[in-house]
């Protein structure tokens, strides 16, 4: 009777420690691999205009960078497929080449922003191509409560979905694509001309030669 009690205690007491032995060698998790933003926007499944815009500008090996070597991070408003479908038949055709690199940069953010805090921030709020021919390209954001708005002075619309809101990198999906006001606004004046008489020292890169060139110009000493 003894040898039968003393059985079953062994094997009850195997029984309870089959669990923490499994637990103790199950392997450690895998490592998440680097952020890449065109997966982010391929798994969401509505996304393939923007996504090509940003492969063709290079903006996607940009976000990519900077959200892996610096800690100020990024935000990204995707615009869908429906967003694109619903603009102005030729809207994108008639930009030229820099406004479409500029419309892809209006969409970035180069710094991280959790939903909760686009409302506490000073509009406009700076895109990757603010500043850019002497051009305010900002973001402003308003609402209430749990309801953030967009706006570009053109377009505004409610952000609803959060496809990553993880740092350092937030993407938050838009239905409408964000135009901005500037494509539609008189450029600022250039820089005035110096006076003739003036002399400026300008480098240049020859395109004929190996070496840089320091070109005077303005009036002859004669």
């Amino acid at each position: 009777m003894a040898l039968i009690l003393l059985s079953l205690t062994t094997l009850l007491l195997s029984i309870l420690l089959l669990p923490t032995a499994h637990a103790q060698s199950a392997p450690p998790p895998t490592p998440a691999g680097p952020i890449n933003i065109t997966a982010i926007l391929e798994k969401a499944n509505q996304y393939t205009v923007f996504i090509r815009l940003l492969n063709e500008t290079q903006a996607a090996n940009q976000i990519n960078n900077q959200v892996s070597n610096s800690r100020e991070g990024m935000t990204v408003f995707a615009p869908t497929d429906n967003a694109f479908n619903n603009l102005p038949p030729g809207t994108l055709n008639k930009l030229t080449n820099q406004q479409q690199i500029q419309l892809v940069l209006y969409h970035i953010c180069p710094k991280y922003y959790a939903m909760h805090n686009l409302l506490r921030l000073s509009n406009p709020v700076r895109t990757q191509v603010s500043g850019q021919e002497n051009q305010v390209f900002g973001l402003n954001f308003t609402g209430q409560g749990n309801q953030v708005n967009v706006s570009t002075g053109i377009v505004e619309v409610p952000i609803y979905n959060s496809l990553r809101k993880q740092p350092p990198l937030a993407v938050y999906q838009v239905d409408k694509v964000l135009l901005p006001k500037e494509f539609s606004e008189p450029k600022p004046p250039a820089a005035a001309v110096p006076p003739s008489g003036d002399r400026c020292v300008c480098e240049i890169s020859a395109s004929f030669g190996p070496s840089s060139r320091l070109i005077s110009m303005g009036s002859s000493s004669s």
